[in-house]
């Protein structure tokens, strides 16, 4: 029986400022097989944005484990999470977070640079995101020159590029109006549909639809 891509035993996460403690996550198990579509919802304040930054290791748990293609990796250097992170997952968040002084071409190409990829290599991959996202004639462009909707696209691009089996997305459409909003949630159907693992955060029912299975999140916890 394959292993799942995701394993959570028991994970919780503890922030603290002073003597003042605030527990965002209490006792999550959970389990992501590989191909699933899965979106995790709750109301705000309830752990949705702390779950993916542990799952995308922006973060790390302070109890429980996380295995990640059947390997711990709750307790690794910082050095190891990010380099998993430049091979194994791909981000999309809310507010785009491209960079602004480099053109569309250049922001889908960064990933692939920091792997060390020859240039040839790495112009046809991430022209080829581009193309997969509708966003090809837009290349030699700047991201303010671009809709919220197109810059978007140009996000998921550079989140696919390096063809990782983990895409977290965080909000993905929450800046987005509903028109544009469709056309990012169809192309996360269709990267879904050509294998991606998707763990998207909303607080969003019509979106969470679009997964196959929605996580529950209240206070913290699994609510079901």
């Amino acid at each position: 029986m394959e292993k799942p891509l995701i394993r959570l035993d028991a994970l919780g996460k503890v922030f603290a400022a002073g003597q003042v403690e605030t527990r965002a996550l209490r006792n999550v198990t959970l389990e992501i097989d590989r191909g699933e579509f899965v979106s995790v919802a709750g109301p705000s304040g309830c752990g949705k944005t702390t779950l993916l930054s542990i799952l995308g290791l922006l973060d790390a748990p302070t109890e429980g484990r996380y295995l990640l293609e059947g390997r711990p990796v709750d307790r690794l250097s910082a050095s190891e999470r990010a380099r998993i992170r430049n091979r194994a997952i791909g981000f999309v968040f809310q507010a785009f977070n491209l960079i602004g002084d480099l053109t569309v071409f250049e922001n889908v190409e960064l990933p692939l640079t920091y792997r060390g990829m020859r240039g040839s290599e790495r112009k046809g991959r991430a022209l080829g995101a581009l193309e997969r996202v509708g966003m090809a004639h837009g290349a030699g462009r700047y991201p303010s020159q671009l809709s919220g909707g197109q810059q978007q696209r140009v996000a998921v691009a550079r989140a696919v590029v390096g063809g990782p089996p983990l895409l977290l997305a965080d909000e993905p459409v929450g800046n987005l109006d509903s028109g544009n909003g469709r056309i990012v949630m169809d192309l996360l159907r269709e990267l879904h549909s050509g294998g991606t693992t998707i763990c998207m955060v909303t607080h969003d029912e019509r979106h969470a639809r679009a997964a196959e299975r929605t996580v529950r999140l209240l206070d913290g916890r699994i609510a079901d």
